[in-house]
């Protein structure tokens, strides 16, 4: 910009020089044509000249749920190439996603699959066969190794993917037992939706006294004022009742969401941090086989996961972890597509077993290289935090 200010002020101090006439006005063009191509410029953050720690101290997972490599794909070619977030990761490896009891997972599986490093049968959460026996999730453990923990999801708090890392049920569909096992772990931060199934239940329980007896404060909405951003109290933001609107349908808070969380969480531990963060919706647009709305939730997906990447650059101390859980729609790129023209087609309203993408950012990045199980991940992660692999 400095040499785009001294230019114009030799333009002027031209024009002020001369006569009255409009020869000055050849400049006019040249001008412009500065002026645009300094607009246009690319402006962003060089992921790959952050000057990186040993080892991370904080780790941000990132889960499209329903996310394959043909959704990935798809955005990329909707976005167009060389435009998307999944192009600036420079490690990427890919895991295999089927549960303890079928070769197609669902989330719950796959969920307790990060966040306990074992597979287990599908609908069950954050338990173990053959008897349901619950397995701590690196969520729990590194809350009571002291480092602060949280999660910023697009669904409800009792939704299969956040339960996993905080709930022990055998089924996914004990929505209203899961609520109450957020009464179980010191979780710093929640932001999602799920509000009714704390204060409009059955038993007449209400979750959310008791949550603000433990000194949580508590919010409604997606505005997030008068939250104790600096860290002096945990905090649950309700942004919904129930579930949250689709991104098309006014859904955008999770972007915002993820990185005041990021930092939020920063204050809140010496230690470090830990955050799951969901792109809950992906799926759910794969088992309505809606292009449209996959397209929105990849956008904003997209958008979520650049946060935590700026995040993490800005102090060389943070892993990012994105991946999916499974496919959902059996999306498949077909012959009758451009990129111009991008119309991919769902073979299924069903989860599929394809292989999921990962892809990683920051301290030990290069542990996600390769092909691996789903619980792996877990493990990964625990081995970048210097921790035993092993409960």
């Amino acid at each position: 910009m400095t040499l785009l200010r001294d230019i114009y002020c030799l333009y002027l101090q031209y024009r002020s020089t001369r006569r009255r006439t409009y020869k000055h006005l050849f400049l006019l063009p040249v001008l412009f044509v500065i002026f645009s191509c300094a607009g246009n410029k690319k402006t962003g953050i060089d992921y790959q000249a952050v000057i990186m720690s040993e080892r991370p101290k904080n780790i941000i997972l990132l889960i499209g749920d329903g996310m394959g490599l043909s959704q990935v794909t798809a955005h990329m070619y909707w976005q167009g190439v060389g435009k998307t977030v999944f192009e600036k990761f420079p490690v990427v490896g890919f895991h295999k996603s089927y549960s303890c009891d079928d070769l197609v997972t669902d989330s719950a599986a796959g969920a307790t699959a990060f966040s306990c490093g074992k597979k287990t049968t599908n609908g069950a959460i954050g338990v173990l066969p053959p008897n349901d026996e619950p397995c701590t999730t690196i969520l729990e453990d590194l809350d009571r190794k002291g480092y602060a923990t949280g999660m910023v999801v697009a669904c409800t708090a009792t939704h299969a993917t956040p339960a996993a890392f905080i709930a022990h049920r055998e089924l996914r569909a004990f929505t209203e037992e899961i609520a109450m096992d957020y009464l179980k772990t010191d979780l710093d931060c929640f932001i999602g939706g799920g509000e009714a199934l704390f204060n409009e239940r059955p038993d007449r329980l209400n979750l959310e006294d008791s949550l603000r007896q433990r000194g949580y404060v508590l919010r409604r909405g997606t505005t997030f004022r008068k939250l104790p951003l600096d860290g002096s109290a945990p905090f649950i933001q309700f942004t919904h009742d129930r579930e949250p609107p689709t991104a098309s349908g006014g859904r955008d808070y999770m972007p915002g969401a993820t990185e005041l969380a990021c930092n939020f969480l920063q204050k809140r531990s010496k230690e470090g941090f830990f955050l799951m963060v969901e792109g809950s919706q992906i799926d759910w647009a794969g088992h309505a086989n809606d292009r449209n709305w996959l397209r929105a939730e990849m956008v904003d997906f997209d958008k979520t996961v650049t946060r935590a990447l700026e995040f993490a650059a800005s102090n060389g101390e943070t892993l990012v972890i994105v991946t999916g859980d499974h496919e959902c729609g059996g999306l498949a790129l077909v012959k009758n597509s451009s990129r111009k023209q991008f119309n991919p087609s769902f073979s299924t309203h069903l989860h599929t077993a394809t292989m999921i993408p990962v892809y990683a950012y920051g301290p030990k990045q290069e542990l996600f290289n390769g092909v691996y199980e789903n619980t792996s991940l877990y493990d990964k992660m625990r081995e970048a935090l210097g921790m035993s692999v092993t409960q």
